[in-house]
């Protein structure tokens, strides 16, 4: 017989049934540049004026000036449209052509700016919070794309019964080579309605535990606790299996794992873990600690204590000082760690002769003596 190791048994470990291993850093929303967002505020309110007062001089001064009329001169192609059952032929113009880029200009103006004043509106209700902040500048960004889409697509004469086979054909690209990335948007445009993931929510998703901080029209960003950004398309989030740890609150348990030798006191070591928990000032009294004894191990009895924090950031700090307190009230109350124990077994057919020799240290100096 020998005992073959001196590692731990039971595993003191605070991580089991899959929560995480790491303490995240603290949980906050990010507070918005209020700068950045007054800078965007006044550049779409400049856009604003300048347009308008473009727009006003046209219409004030075309009847006056024939020239300014030029541009509704120049014919670039006819489009087909149907008036009264009669199909007639409407002229697309230069002039259609510069509302289109007017068009497209002022959406990408607004795009780009119109959210900010929008967060600068819901700043004033406490209420909401900054993922419902993303999420609203989000669905603004995309609504005005589209709406200029639109009416670009109505400014040059396209109608639905002229690009309705462009769309078909495009419609078998995209289920056969962009499935994939059409599902990522759409599922991203779930995931700003349903809100299963929020900017500055710690989820855990494919093995990886990280704090959310972008989502945007394919891919949702993660930064896990190394600071590395883990790109995840936004299809995970809905079709996956996702762990949201912060999705109603930031209330989770720490489970601590630690056996004791056979022929300990058990009932004191499940006292002395409820005791440890409860002098923790950080572990909540609401819900209780809870020390169990889970097992009867091949080397320990293996004793589990469970308690709960109010915050995430706290999780690795909390689990050092109940492992420190833990092993300190044991070793107080003569409560042993246990160690794995392993028997060897030697089978051979003739006798095998055994001697035990003590090996002296280099400078021991034998004792003094006859010869």
């Amino acid at each position: 017989r020998a005992a073959a190791a001196s590692a731990t048994a039971g595993g003191r470990g605070a991580a089991r049934d899959g929560e995480a291993t790491d303490a995240p850093p603290p949980v906050e929303e990010p507070e918005p540049d209020l700068a950045i967002l007054d800078e965007q505020t006044r550049k779409l309110l400049h856009a604003s004026i300048f347009i308008l007062a473009v727009l006003g001089l046209w219409w004030l001064w075309s009847p006056t000036l024939p020239a300014l009329n030029i541009f509704r001169k120049i014919v670039l192609w006819h489009s087909a449209t149907t008036v009264d059952g009669v199909q007639q032929l409407v002229p697309v113009t230069a002039a259609d052509a510069g509302l289109v880029v007017i068009i497209l200009s002022v959406a990408l103006i607004a795009a780009k700016n119109l959210p900010a004043l929008i967060e600068i509106l819901l700043l004033r209700r406490s209420s909401v919070n900054a993922g419902t902040r993303y999420a609203v500048r989000t669905l603004v960004s995309y609504a005005i794309t589209a709406i200029a889409i639109l009416t670009a697509f109505g400014a040059l004469g396209l109608r639905w019964s002229q690009v309705q086979w462009l769309v078909a054909g495009m419609s078998v690209g995209i289920g056969f080579g962009l499935q994939e990335i059409v599902a990522n948007f759409i599922s991203g445009i779930i995931i700003l309605f349903e809100r299963p993931v929020r900017v500055g929510d710690t989820v855990t998703i494919g093995g990886v535990t990280g704090i959310v901080t972008k989502i945007e029209i394919r891919a949702t960003t993660i930064r896990n606790w190394d600071r590395q950004e883990l790109i995840v398309p936004n299809k995970e989030f809905i079709t996956g299996r996702l762990l949201n740890w912060t999705l109603t609150d930031q209330l989770n348990r720490i489970v601590i794992t630690v056996g004791i030798e056979y022929g300990s006191d058990a009932r004191l070591a499940l006292t002395l873990l409820t005791e440890t928990a409860a002098a923790n000032p950080r572990v909540l009294k609401d819900p209780p600690p809870l020390a169990t004894l889970d097992a009867f191990g091949d080397n320990a009895l293996t004793l589990v204590l469970r308690c709960y924090l109010e915050t995430m950031e706290i999780r690795q700090g909390v689990t050092t000082e109940m492992h420190l307190a833990i092993e300190q009230a044991f070793r107080e109350h003569g409560i042993g760690i246990a160690f794995p124990q392993r028997e060897i077994n030697i089978s051979a057919r003739d006798t095998i002769d055994v001697r035990l020799h003590r090996v002296e240290p280099p400078d021991h100096q034998p004792p003094p003596g006859p010869p």
